[in-house]
């Protein structure tokens, strides 16, 4: 969050959703890689048709619509809105162009900013609350466009480069994690104060925790190849029943965008296909991988709890997507010697043990803004922490981002917990 204008903050986090396709071809921004991605430019446009549907159509009497069908091409699963184009069929719109999608974000913004600098709006509060609601949902998809770009690329056999970004130095020693403890007791725990939060993250609420151990670092590389060394893809005994069938059922041997090349392992990024380094965070695991791999060393996951009591203090800080990294880097450049954790925020988003579920006396937002979080509250987990290619202003310890448990696009890695009685 910022003290910018609401005007001048809204150009800017619009203009940062063009700037990351500034890359890519008219080709590049229409291809769908599967069900669970949108093209890029059907990132543009849902954006677009948010700003539109929630605030444009209910603040401007009169408001012209670029065209009417977008309000069902560009609906993403909003049913008390209307009905919406098939999900696994967004990759087949070939029309409307690139260049018509960002004509329509023109067209959009153009009244948005009439909204915001003309001080029209009605009912103030509320519809300022949601422009907030809008851009921090464009933030998000900023996100989802960078995660998909990837999955997209990645099934090129040219091995496109999205952004060439500099090699990193060579790996310094991945060193062992250390262990931070926590006391046990009574805390508030979830979103307080003034500033933005979505519904999700409400109530705070008082949460009794054991006492538990805290890692100082995600899980590297280094560590996660000493579990494919020790046949972790081949041990049905360290997964989950659901984990078993998934890597039986896919074919699974390593983590997401990895491949063997003359006896070394390599992964594909946004920069390309590089070497895999061992001190850089795991990424691209499934929840499945990641407990798997805790179950290995004899330790767990932390709670989304836990983790936020080890991160509620803690600035947000690290290696977000205004860095132009866009792959997570190893724990050499974050503060250490500080006796807390380090890489909590940025990087890659941390798995936890807890299921994506409502806080006591949660309460969806108004109206079809509801829909946004509630209805997925079932048979995910929630990843904490945020990534590489996270906005860093979109981040903060009571954020809950959720996926499901087979899901491994996303840029996510883990940390690891532990409880007294198990020992060092």
């Amino acid at each position: 969050m910022t003290d910018a204008p609401p005007a001048e903050r809204y150009r800017s986090i619009r203009q940062a959703s063009e700037a990351l396709c500034t890359p890519l071809s008219a080709e590049d921004c229409a291809l769908q890689s599967m069900e669970f991605a949108s093209p890029a430019k059907w990132h543009l446009a849902h954006t677009s048709w948010f700003f539109e549907t929630f605030l444009l159509e209910d603040q401007l009497p009169g408001y012209p619509h670029y065209h009417p069908q977008f309000r069902v091409l560009f609906n993403s699963y909003y049913q008390t809105v209307g009905e919406q184009h098939p999900r696994p069929a967004r990759g087949l719109l070939s029309r409307p162009s690139l260049e018509e999608v960002l004509d329509y974000r023109r067209h959009v913004d153009g009244h948005m900013q009439e909204l915001l600098q003309g001080g029209a709006l009605q009912a103030p509060e509320r519809a300022a609350s949601v422009v907030e609601v809008g851009l921090q949902h464009e933030q998000q998809h900023q996100e989802l466009l960078l995660m998909d770009i990837k999955h997209l690329f990645s099934l090129n056999p040219l091995r496109p480069v999205y952004l060439a970004g500099p090699r990193p130095a060579d790996d310094p020693s991945p060193g062992r994690p250390q262990w931070h403890a926590y006391e046990a007791g009574l805390r508030s725990l979830g979103h307080s104060g003034d500033g933005f939060a979505f519904d999700n993250e409400r109530p705070r609420h008082e949460t009794l925790l054991r006492a538990f151990e805290l890692a100082s670092r995600p899980v590297n590389n280094h560590e996660f190849l000493a579990f494919l060394r020790d046949d972790g893809y081949k041990r049905p005994e360290l997964w989950l029943a659901d984990g078993w069938s998934t890597v039986c059922h896919r074919g699974w041997n390593a983590p997401l965008y990895w491949e063997l090349v003359d006896g070394k392992w390599f992964h594909f990024t946004l920069s390309g296909l590089r070497e895999v380094r061992p001190a850089e965070p795991v990424c691209h695991v499934s929840y499945y991988e990641a407990d798997a791999f805790a179950r290995w060393t004899g330790a767990q996951l932390p709670t989304e709890m836990e983790w936020e009591r080890a991160a509620e203090d803690l600035p947000v800080q690290g290696n977000f997507v205004e860095d132009g990294v866009l792959h997570p880097l190893d724990a050499a450049g974050a503060a250490a010697g500080t006796g807390r954790p380090v890489q909590m925020f940025g990087d890659v988003w941390e798995w936890t043990a807890s299921p994506y579920a409502p806080y006591p006396g949660f309460r969806p937002l108004h109206g079809s803004l509801g829909e946004y979080n509630g209805k997925f509250m079932c048979n995910q987990r929630v990843l904490r922490g945020g990534s590489c290619v996270s906005p860093a202003s979109h981040l903060r310890p009571s954020y809950r981002n959720f996926f499901y448990p087979d899901q491994r696009w996303q840029f996510s890695g883990f940390r690891l917990a532990r409880h007294a009685e198990e020992g060092s």
